[in-house]
C-alpha cells in the first residue's frame, strides 16, 4: 500500500507508481494509434463520421457499469481490511486474557502461546498469497513442530491447532477451568472465522460474465469513438479518444487492482505491516521480552 497525504495534490499528480498508468499504457497506445488512423482516413480517403447520439447514450450506461465495478471492488477491499482488523483485535485479546492465568504461573507455556499467536497472522497472509513467510518467530519455536506446520495442507489451520493445544495444556496443568479454556479458545475460533472471510474474497472473483461484458463494451466503445468525434473535433478526435479511454480503462483497472486486496500490488493491503504490528504488540507482553522493530 502506498502512503500519501490526501491534502497534497501536486506531490502525487505526476506519480506513475500505483496510478494504473503502467497497467493500461499498452491499451491506450493502441487506442491512440487507431484513433489517429481513423481521423487520417476521414480526412484523406473518405468521410467516415457517424452521429454521436448513440455514443452519448452508451457512455452514460458504461459509466454506470464502471461505477458498479469499482464500488463492488472497494466493498471487497474494505471488507478485507475489516477482517484483518478483526485478526489484530483477536490476537491481542487472546494474549491479554491468557496473561491473567499464565503470565506469572507458567511463563514458558504463556510464551509458547504468544509466539504461536504471533505466527498466525503471517500464516494467514501466506495462505492468501501462496508463500511460506512466517516471520522471524519460527526460530524461537520447536523445530519439529515448525516442520509439521510448514508441511501442513493449511498452514494457518495448523498454527491455530498449536494455539488450541497450548490452551488445553494450561487447563491440564490446573491454571484455569474448562469453561475458561473454552472462552479463551473462542478467540482462536474467531481468528479462523476471519481468515475464512478473507479466503472467501480471495477465491471468489467478480462474475466472469460481468467482467467479459464490461470489457467488450469498453473496447467497442473506445474503438468506435473516433468515428463519432471526428466531424466535430477533427484531428482533436484522436486526443479526445485517448483521454476518454484513459478515464474508462483506468477506472476498470482500479477495480481489478483492489478486488483481491491480499496480494502484493501497490494498492493492496499492507499485510506485512499489519503482521509486524501484531508481532510487536504480542512480544511486548512477554516477561523480560522487548518487541523487535517491524
Amino acid at each position: 500500500m502506498i502512503d500519501y497525504d490526501p491534502h497534497q495534490w501536486g506531490h502525487h499528480f505526476f506519480d506513475l507508481k500505483g496510478s494504473m498508468v503502467r497497467e493500461i499504457v499498452g491499451r491506450l497506445l493502441v487506442v491512440a494509434l487507431w484513433a489517429t488512423a481513423v481521423v487520417a482516413f476521414h480526412h484523406y480517403v473518405r468521410p467516415v463520421g457517424i452521429p454521436n447520439t448513440m455514443h452519448a447514450l452508451v457512455g452514460v450506461a458504461l459509466g454506470l457499469l464502471l461505477v458498479f465495478r469499482t464500488n463492488s471492488s472497494y466493498d471487497r477491499f474494505w471488507e478485507g481490511r475489516k477482517l484483518w482488523g478483526g485478526i489484530v483485535n483477536e490476537t491481542r485479546n487472546l494474549a491479554r486474557a491468557s496473561s491473567v492465568f499464565l503470565r506469572e504461573r507458567d511463563p514458558a507455556l504463556y510464551r509458547t502461546l504468544v509466539l504461536w499467536t504471533a505466527v498466525f497472522p503471517y500464516a494467514a497472509a501466506s495462505v492468501l498469497r501462496g508463500d511460506k513467510d512466517l516471520g522471524f518467530i519460527p526460530a524461537q519455536l520447536p523445530p519439529e513442530e515448525m516442520r509439521q506446520v510448514g508441511t501442513a495442507q493449511h498452514v494457518a489451520l495448523a498454527v491455530s491447532q498449536r494455539m488450541s493445544e497450548a490452551l488445553a495444556e494450561g487447563r491440564r496443568r490446573g491454571h484455569y477451568t474448562e469453561y475458561t479454556q473454552m472462552a479463551l479458545d473462542q478467540n482462536v475460533q474467531q481468528l479462523i472465522d476471519y481468515l475464512g472471510g478473507c479466503e472467501r474474497i480471495h477465491k471468489t472473483p467478480m462474475p466472469f460474465a460481468y467482467m467479459v461484458h464490461l470489457r467488450r463494451a469498453l473496447v467497442i466503445y473506445c474503438a468506435s469513438l473516433p468515428f463519432a468525434l471526428v466531424e466535430t473535433f477533427g484531428w482533436g478526435a484522436a486526443v479526445a479518444t485517448f483521454l476518454l479511454s484513459y478515464v474508462f480503462f483506468g477506472i476498470e483497472e482500479i477495480g481489478v487492482e483492489i478486488e483481491d486486496p491480499f496480494g502484493t500490488d501497490e494498492n493492496d493491503l499492507p499485510l506485512e505491516r499489519i503482521c509486524g504490528v501484531i508481532q510487536n504488540n504480542l512480544l511486548a507482553l512477554l516477561p523480560s521480552e522487548t518487541a523487535k522493530p517491524d
